[in-house]
C-alpha cells in the first residue's frame, strides 16, 4: 500500500517513514501542507497521514481542499495532545480518525489498517477479489477461485496487481501506475509498467481466470471479466 505522510517534522517523518516500511508500506513524504494538498490530489494514496500543525498551509485547510475537490483518501490526522477542537473540527471537514501525539506506533499501524480497509473485500477484510481472481493481503499469492490454481507474486507484480484489484473496471493510466508503484522521483518509463502487465497476463493464464487486464490504447489498463 501507499501512504502519504504529511509532517514538517523532519526527525520524526523519517523515523516514522523507516517504521512504516518495515510494514511493507511505501510512503511519500510531504514537509509543508502546500506539498501536502499537491501530492494529495494525485489520488494515488490508500491513506493520508496528516499533522495538523503545518507550515504554509494548516493540515484542516488541507483536509477541507482535498475533500472540496472530491478525493475521498482515507486521512488520518496527527493532533496534539490539547487541541480537541483541531480533533471535532478535522472530523466535522472530513476525517476518518485522529491520533493524539505522541503515539505508540502499533496504535498508528492498526488505526491504518482499519482505514484501508475497502468495500471491494469480499467475505474477509484481507481478501481483494474481482470475478473468480483474489488475493489475500500480507500474501504473495494471486488465486483463481474457480481452477483452484494459484501463482506467488514479486514486489512490484503484487503491487500492480492490489492496484487494479481496488479500481476493477476502471482504467488506471500508465502515469498513475508509475507514481503509485515506483514514486513520483522515479526514473521508471512506461515500458516498465508494460513489462509487469505482461508479467501478470502471463501467470494469469496460468491460472486459467476469467478475469483479463484490457488495454485502453492510449490510456493505460483495467481489469475487466
Amino acid at each position: 500500500m501507499r501512504l502519504l505522510l504529511v509532517e514538517d517534522e523532519e526527525g520524526f517523518a523519517e523515523a516514522l517513514t523507516a517504521s512504516l516500511k518495515m510494514e511493507h508500506y511505501i510512503t511519500d513524504w510531504a514537509k509543508d501542507g502546500e506539498e501536502g494538498l499537491n501530492l494529495g490530489m494525485s489520488n494515488i494514496y490508500d491513506a493520508i497521514i496528516l499533522d495538523i500543525m503545518l507550515p504554509k498551509m494548516n493540515g484542516l485547510m488541507v483536509l477541507k481542499q482535498l475533500r472540496e475537490q472530491g478525493i475521498h483518501t482515507p486521512i488520518l490526522l496527527l493532533t496534539a495532545k490539547s487541541e480537541l477542537e483541531d480533533k471535532v473540527t478535522g472530523l466535522d471537514s472530513g476525517a476518518d480518525d485522529y491520533l493524539t501525539k505522541p503515539f505508540h506506533r502499533e496504535e498508528l499501524y492498526a488505526r491504518l489498517r482499519a482505514l484501508t480497509r475497502r468495500p471491494a473485500e469480499s467475505t474477509t477484510s484481507q481478501e481483494l477479489s474481482y470475478g473468480d481472481l483474489y488475493m489475500l493481503q500480507g500474501s504473495n499469492e494471486l488465486y483463481c477461485k474457480v481452477s483452484g490454481n494459484s501463482l506467488p507474486l514479486n514486489g512490484k507484480e503484487y503491487q500492480l496487481m492490489e492496484y487494479l484489484l481496488r479500481n476493477a473496471g476502471q482504467i488506471i493510466t500508465r502515469e498513475q501506475i508509475i507514481e503509485k508503484i515506483w514514486g513520483y522521483d522515479t526514473e521508471a518509463e512506461y515500458n516498465s509498467v508494460e513489462v509487469y502487465i505482461s508479467f501478470l497476463r502471463k501467470k494469469m493464464t496460468f491460472l486459467k481466470t476469467e478475469v483479463s487486464i484490457q488495454t485502453a490504447r492510449k490510456l493505460g489498463y483495467k481489469l475487466t471479466i
